[in-house]
């Protein structure tokens, strides 16, 4: 969950997420047994990168402290069990409303979350720009006929997919609204693929710049 962080970074923290009210350098340097230079380091550090933010100052007497918090990003970094949750919703849903209404469900989202990405027909070279910041790792793949199709590499949904592979019927929903066409599923990694292919077929005379035949 700390990847490419340092373990001073990890345990400071650490030490944020125990202490929600904040805690100042005098504080963080006691708690880490390291000096309030290296701590002040740490702290700009992480607060460039946006995982602390400063919180409330602290009279003392003296020179107020100024106290150091954990940013919602930085929660973040902690487990969560988003995956759960995921699972034990689509499974009870999928009990509540059956197969059929599971699919027209995945569907409606699928273009829910077209519609909030374009207002229009794009290229199958949008849609891949789109699929990669959710995520995707998607590319667009030219067939010796000079066909285009679309390959992800990661199944953002693999996990519930594999459990309801209604789920799938998101992604072409998605590709399908964004390109305003049909959607063939070529290949599909929750159906032993090595990866998921999708080809937008039926699309209008022009999509965001893409000649059709």
């Amino acid at each position: 969950m700390f990847q490419g962080m340092g373990r001073t970074q990890q345990d400071l923290l650490c030490a944020l997420l125990y202490q929600p009210v904040g805690m100042s350098i005098d504080e963080l340097a006691s708690h880490l047994a390291v000096t309030r230079t290296a701590i002040r380091q740490h702290l700009s550090a992480l607060e460039r990168d946006g995982l602390i933010l400063r919180g409330e100052t602290r009279p003392t007497g003296r020179r107020p402290e100024q106290l150091y918090l954990l940013s919602p990003p930085g929660r973040e970094l902690f487990p969560r069990q988003y995956q759960l949750l995921a699972d034990l919703l689509i499974g009870e849903v999928a009990t509540l409303i059956g197969h059929d209404s599971l699919v027209k469900l995945m569907r409606s989202l699928g273009r829910r979350m077209a519609a909030g990405m374009e207002q229009q027909a794009v290229s199958e070279a949008r849609i891949v720009e789109h699929m990669n910041q959710a995520g995707y790792e998607a590319e667009v793949f030219f067939r010796s006929s000079g066909e285009q199709e679309i390959v992800a590499h990661n199944c953002v949904f693999h996990h519930l997919a594999e459990a309801h592979p209604q789920v799938c019927e998101l992604d072409l929903a998605l590709i399908g609204a964004l390109g305003q066409g049909d959607v063939e599923h070529l290949e599909c990694m929750v159906r032993g693929g090595q990866v998921c292919r999708f080809k937008l077929t039926g699309t209008p005379p022009t999509a965001g710049g893409r000649p059709h035949k």
